[in-house]
């Protein structure tokens, strides 16, 4: 089996070096039967200007790892998009998103996945506020995204707790026909919305059936503005917006 680690990069020079040692001394995800995945990286530089380019291509030396270089800044879901079509043209047969800036564990990537490899779920939706280890920051940030996911749950019917959240994975089946369009953070609502709607064909019955979704604790260490965060309160009015968009 196939692992896609798609890994969006916007002026992060400071922290990929780091983000990428600790993932390549995980081991990759084991499934059920000891086996381990073929794990394959790629890293999408999304027109940094911090020298976070050069870093890509210099890691894409070692085996397994793509770099990838979108034509200037266009935004966390446009790298996605890309980092997603390139893996799927290239056989993968399971994606998982990491952000690059170490506030999601790569260490973290076998109970995120473990759903999927032992055949539960078709995608896993990582959450930030089911009992793992997390960061205490913006009180007013947790407020917005209870009310984001709580709209996102009254328009999708699902039972999310952290749609916002950027740990996610999903089966080539589940992904392949969802086309990404937002540019930027709206993105997280964007799939969430088009993963409650997908449908796929199941392969014991031969019929069409909703995609299983699952939600995985996980640890979080978010940062603060002036450690480099970029996502901002403009971009929670945004997220309403793609909700209501995507979902309806």
């Amino acid at each position: 089996m196939k692992l896609a680690i798609i890994i969006p990069v916007y002026n992060e020079a400071t922290l990929l070096p780091k983000l990428f040692e600790r993932l390549m001394a995980t081991d990759p995800p084991a499934l059920p039967n000891g086996s381990r995945v073929d794990r394959h990286v790629y890293l999408i530089d999304d027109g940094s200007t911090d020298g976070s380019g050069p870093l890509v291509d210099k890691l894409a030396e070692r085996d397994g790892v793509h770099a990838i270089h979108q034509p200037n800044n266009m935004g966390k879901g446009a790298a996605l998009a890309a980092g997603i079509r390139r893996a799927l043209d290239d056989g993968a047969d399971v994606l998982i998103i990491q952000d690059a800036d170490l506030e999601y564990d790569p260490n973290e990537h076998t109970p995120v996945l473990a759903p999927i490899l032992d055949g539960r779920a078709d995608a896993v939706i990582g959450t930030r506020f089911l009992g793992q280890t997390h960061r205490v920051l913006y009180y007013w940030h947790s407020i917005a995204n209870r009310v984001i996911t709580l709209m996102s749950n009254m328009m999708s019917n699902l039972n999310l707790t952290d749609i916002e959240c950027g740990f996610k994975a999903f089966t080539k089946e589940a992904i392949r026909d969802i086309r990404i369009t937002e540019k930027r953070f709206g993105v997280e609502p964007e799939l969430v919305a088009k993963l409650a709607k997908a449908r796929i064909i199941d392969s014991e019955s031969g019929q069409s059936r909703p995609l299983r979704i699952y939600e995985v604790p996980i640890s979080y260490a978010g940062r603060t503005y002036s450690e480099g965060k970029k996502i901002g309160w403009k971009d929670g009015f945004e997220a309403l917006w793609c909700i209501v968009r995507h979902n309806l």
